[in-house]
């Protein structure tokens, strides 16, 4: 693929991972937003997920078809060791996680749900941001 067709691919993918961390954006507005924690939480970790491959695959780096947030960031991360700036946002998602999985709900922060959007916005916007410094968007 051409650079400038991978410059293109990468702008709209991350356009389209905005706008679906506005709708996320959007849910943490409702007042019954953590009754439905698990499954936002699983759209978020999805984003995160798609962030690190939208990047890796503009770098041509191989990554795990896969939805564990861990191997897909091991990949992500290999041979450029600056990429550990979005490790703990990575690893905070994997908590709520597993504090849901090992049904220990009381060692999530107040509100889980603000937590988790937030994290994938901050993600977002420090690869964006890494992307426009490496001159990978058109």
């Amino acid at each position: 693929m051409e650079h400038r067709d991978k410059q293109h691919l990468l702008a709209q993918t991350l356009e389209d991972i905005d706008a679906r961390i506005n709708l996320l954006e959007a849910d943490i507005r409702r007042e019954d937003v953590e009754k439905d924690f698990s499954q936002l939480l699983e759209r978020a970790s999805g984003i995160a997920g798609e962030l690190m491959r939208a990047y890796a695959r503009h770098a041509d780096k191989l990554v795990p078809g896969t939805d564990d947030l861990l191997k897909v960031f091991r990949a992500f991360v290999k041979g450029d060791p600056s990429l550990n700036a979005v490790r703990d946002n990575v690893r905070e998602l994997v908590y709520y996680r597993n504090c849901l999985e090992m049904k220990k709900s009381e060692a999530l922060p107040v509100r889980p749900a603000h937590m988790a959007v937030r994290t994938v916005r901050h993600m977002y916007l420090y690869l964006y941001t890494r992307c426009n410094q490496e001159h990978r968007l058109p």
